[in-house]
């Protein structure tokens, strides 16, 4: 066991930071250093929060995280947030709206970029996750970018998932698109003081009794729907209960779509990890050999097409 690891064992926080940064910026040995935490996970609570842009969804982060240290929980909150076209680092940088929390010992907060990750969340964000259960936070909240249907990837990470929504944003119609009723297990209509919270409310009720059957079998958990102020903290209380509720009914639940549903979750991860790795080994081939850019000139100069180009790079990978 490296020095490294036996200090984020011990919950030394520098030291998380350091490997967090080095998995997001794939510093070689990085992930030897996760193979090595990883059998000492599996003990914090992962809670996921998403939504679309505009929805309140880091405020109402915010909220919950003061919520779980009045209860004296130590917290982790990874915040995915857009990638820079040009530094390729996270546009919002470190969160302003939690800066309250930032001499807080109990609470590790880091910005995560998707640098273009379809789904929002990275191999890196994953990563994070592994080094806050490791070190020993009882709570981590990813909390992710709104970017639409992709957002049901943190599902697969997320042991209890919220859908964060408000009125008049035309949520309800995002949420029929996207198939989000399959990976939301608690709904929360935020900024409930405004006009059409009812009836936001009303309408996702509607969509759950119609999505009540999925792929996988039938749900046995009925997504409870909340509304929330929070920035005035209103509904927070409520809104910790029913998550408390999703984990006793996860932990006793043993139904064959529940073991399902764990065994995608775990199949998915691995194909994410796998993919990303060819795409890694191949664009860095690619870029060694100047490739890259040679096909990206024909694609300017219109001598080739994307797709054949494409086939090309996949035909080399067989050989």
């Amino acid at each position: 066991m490296t020095n490294v690891v036996e200090k984020i064992l011990q919950g030394d926080i520098r030291a998380a930071a350091r490997l967090i940064r080095e998995v997001d910026d794939g510093v070689p040995g990085a992930q030897d250093h996760l193979k090595q935490l990883f059998p000492h996970t599996g003990r914090a609570f992962i809670l996921g929060v998403t939504g679309s842009p505009g929805v309140g969804k880091s405020t109402l982060t915010d909220r919950l995280v003061k919520h779980l240290r009045d209860q004296g929980r130590t917290v982790g909150v990874l915040a995915v947030d857009p990638t820079s076209p040009f530094s390729g680092g996270a546009i919002l940088g470190d969160r302003v709206r939690m800066q309250r929390h930032s001499t807080d010992e109990g609470v590790f907060i880091r910005s995560m970029a998707t640098r273009g990750q379809f789904g929002g969340l990275t191999q890196s964000t994953r990563g994070a996750v592994v080094v806050l259960d490791a070190m020993g936070k009882e709570v981590i909240i990813v909390e992710t970018v709104g970017v639409g249907q992709d957002e049901v990837d943190i599902a697969r990470t997320a042991d209890t998932t919220i859908i964060v929504m408000a009125p008049g944003l035309g949520d309800d119609i995002q949420a029929l698109k996207a198939g989000i009723l399959e990976v939301g297990d608690i709904f929360v209509v935020n900024k409930a003081d405004r006009d059409g919270a009812d009836k936001a409310v009303q309408e996702l009720c509607a969509m759950i009794d119609l999505g009540a059957n999925t792929a996988l079998g039938r749900r046995e958990w009925t997504p409870p729907i909340l509304k929330t102020v929070a920035t005035k903290g209103e509904g927070i209380g409520e809104l910790w209960t029913e998550i408390n509720r999703h984990s006793e009914f996860l932990a006793g639940n043993q139904s064959e779509y529940y073991r399902r549903l764990n065994r995608l979750k775990r199949k998915l991860e691995l194909i994410d990890l796998v993919k990303q790795g060819v795409v890694n080994a191949v664009l860095k081939k690619m870029e060694e050999t100047g490739d890259l850019d040679r096909y990206v000139d024909d694609l300017l100069a219109r001598r080739s097409d994307p797709y054949t180009l494409s086939e090309q790079i996949l035909a080399k990978l067989q050989q």
